[in-house]
């Protein structure tokens, strides 16, 4: 099945899964049968660019990374707004990629919401829509018989989402614990090794793990966003930022690292939730001191891991990188290859 591509916002995630769709072009259309030209970009600082054949991506990525701006592209078609890129253009699967506020949920929401009611798909890495209103989202996406996929919101290319839709598919899944916050993972990992938490702190920001403002992974908020998704998409309760306990690791020492491997213990930033016996949800962001015959406990370094808890098969681990350019694009490629099982098969 063909299909035509917009992405807005087109910066490391984007331009990582253009990469991506350049190098497997070939492939995917002989193991899938999905073929594909990316028709327009629309990126508040790079601009915008609109060929409804399909552009020169090797061109484009070119100029990008060479510092220039779209219009440096021989196009006729420039200058449409992200919402105009939506409506305007033949492209029938938006790719929502743009710096988003993760608590309102905007602008990815708008650009989501405009892209269902024209009759388009969407695949999004982006957490804020999700974690505000996901359920609402799915319900619009179905009424107008469009795809909503979002694998890569929780650990990038490493398919959790998909993993309990499909993979896990027949199990009840009563709960899930892990490690959603590969700066976290890293941090800690340094800091068993001797490293004071600030200088573990120092090394994560130069490697470009943390942010220089590190608060939303070492106080735990990046987790939380996640226990929201997974629980409201998976576990398939309602519940909202508030309704996570929090905790980050921000008060663990040295000290706190050497006794538990005394214990034969190692800590972890765990985001965890549970359906209980009447139905509610104990959800909750928290350092733990996990036994280290638990698998997420040889989880090290800037690693993701996250545990389900299903009735048939027992506990399920997966293990896999939680960021990255490349890693994050794949995820979206997990649900490209996705709309393409789907609507090729109700053809």
């Amino acid at each position: 099945m063909h299909f035509k591509l917009a992405f807005i916002g087109f910066g490391t995630v984007g331009q990582g899964l253009s990469e991506i769709l350049l190098e497997k072009k070939e492939m995917l259309a002989k193991k899938y049968d999905l073929e594909f030209s990316i028709v327009a970009i629309s990126d508040m600082i790079k601009g915008s660019v609109y060929d409804k054949k399909g552009l020169d991506m090797s061109k484009i990525l070119e100029i990008v990374k060479t510092g220039n701006k779209l219009d440096k592209y021989p196009s006729d078609v420039k200058g449409l707004s992200s919402i105009e890129t939506i409506k305007q253009t033949n492209a029938d699967i938006i790719i929502e990629v743009t710096y988003t506020d993760v608590k309102t949920g905007e602008p990815a929401l708008t650009h989501i919401k405009t892209a269902f009611q024209m009759g388009k798909h969407v695949i999004s890495t982006n957490k804020g829509p999700v974690v505000k209103e996901v359920k609402k989202l799915l319900e619009i996406a179905k009424t107008n018989n469009v795809y909503y996929g979002f694998e890569g919101v929780v650990l990038a290319g490493t398919p959790v989402i998909n993993l309990a839709e499909y993979t896990l598919a027949g199990n009840n899944i009563r709960g899930f614990k892990g490690i959603l916050n590969g700066t976290t993972n890293y941090i800690l990992t340094r800091m068993e090794e001797g490293m004071s938490y600030g200088d573990a702190l120092k090394k994560a920001q130069e490697l470009g793990y943390a942010e220089a403002d590190p608060t939303g992974d070492v106080e735990g908020l990046d987790a939380l966003g996640k226990v929201v998704i997974l629980t409201n998409v998976v576990l398939d309760k309602k519940i909202g930022w508030k309704d996570v306990k929090r905790k980050g690791i921000t008060e663990i020492s040295v000290d706190d690292i050497n006794q538990a491997k005394k214990e034969g213990k190692r800590w972890k930033l765990i985001g965890s939730a549970q359906i209980q016996s009447d139905g509610s949800v104990k959800a909750k962001v928290w350092p733990v001191k996990l036994p280290l015959s638990d698998p997420l406990a040889g989880v090290n370094e800037a690693i993701n891991a996250l545990t389900f808890f299903t009735d048939e098969l027992g506990p399920v681990t997966i293990v896999g990188p939680g960021a990255g350019r490349r890693e994050t694009g794949f995820s979206l490629l997990i649900d490209l290859i996705n709309i393409n099982r789907k609507f090729s098969n109700s053809k």
